[in-house]
């Protein structure tokens, strides 16, 4: 089963609801890495074995963070980024969670589709 870590640009919610659903969930705020620079944070994550969940689409460039070189990643691509509607979106990413593997993978979410890149391409 993935562990996770929720990036400082979501709400602190995410990580909550990953934890309901039976997940290993943290959050970049709740240890005091705000502000870490990209490839330090795809390294921590690297180091604890966790998938990435983030707004950033820095994390969606393949070539510079190839989806076989670290745990994963989900990047939300949302047209609205507020708690509420990022929550709902998120919560069809934890029903996926169950049908898909994440590790070393790259997940792009947008309000209509879960694209995923690696393992499976």
């Amino acid at each position: 089963m993935p562990a996770f870590k929720v990036d400082e640009n979501l709400p602190e919610e995410i990580a909550g609801l990953l934890r309901v659903a039976g997940y290993d969930a943290t959050t970049v705020v709740t240890e005091r890495r705000s502000g870490c620079k990209d490839p330090d944070l795809i390294d921590v994550c690297r180091l604890e074995g966790r998938v990435l969940v983030t707004f950033d689409l820095d994390f969606a460039d393949i070539r510079t963070y190839p989806p076989a070189s670290h745990p994963g990643a989900i990047v939300l691509r949302l047209a609205r980024q507020d708690k509420t509607h990022t929550i709902a979106v998120f919560n069809r990413v934890i029903r996926a969670l169950e049908d898909d593997a994440v590790g070393n993978c790259l997940w792009t979410v947008d309000e209509t589709a879960i694209r995923v890149h690696g393992k499976h391409e």
